[in-house]
């Protein structure tokens, strides 16, 4: 997967507490990105109900490096994707308000393909909790593309963003 780095300016006046983030490669970054995700997490999801946004936290699944919810396809988010796709998430890397985070923009879809669906759904952990397997007719993947990655390292002054 091809990433472009926008540049973020540094400011003279902020201290750079864990030394010069530009010094960081592009591979190093992505790499400290995808470190920081488990197979599963807690994230907030932002989806788009007519012009009103709405955000729930949701369990975000990171499998064969892909990013995937597992839901019923007649939640709200399900329908909300159907009518618009573009969602973003974000994920805290602090408990401290706005000391790190990675938020993903991207584009989700309602997966169809039946082998996807049963290769994927049978690594949901809570699977068994909520339907009696892949082919519940009430279960339902959603997979995101990501399309945009803005990482900011805790302890970092900005961001860094890159496009997938």
């Amino acid at each position: 997967m091809a990433f472009v780095e926008y540049k973020v300016p540094l400011y003279a006046d902020r201290p750079q507490v864990r030394g010069d983030i530009m010094s960081k490669t592009l591979a190093d970054i992505k790499a400290e990105v995808w470190a920081h995700f488990q197979p599963g997490q807690c994230v907030y999801l932002g989806t788009a109900e007519g012009d009103q946004p709405r955000v729930r936290p949701v369990t975000l699944l990171n499998l064969e490096e892909k990013f995937w919810l597992a839901t019923s396809p007649r939640s709200a988010k399900a329908r909300q994707i159907l009518r618009n796709p573009n969602v973003e998430f974000c994920y805290p890397l602090a408990a401290d308000c706005g000391n790190g985070y990675i938020r993903v923009s991207g584009i989700a879809t309602l997966v169809r393909d039946a082998d996807v669906i049963d290769r994927i759904g049978n690594q949901v952990p809570f699977l068994t909790e909520y339907w009696t397997g892949t082919q519940d007719p009430d279960f339902c993947l959603i997979r995101i593309t990501r399309v945009e990655i803005e990482y900011l390292e805790p302890g970092s002054p900005a961001p860094h963003t890159f496009i997938a």
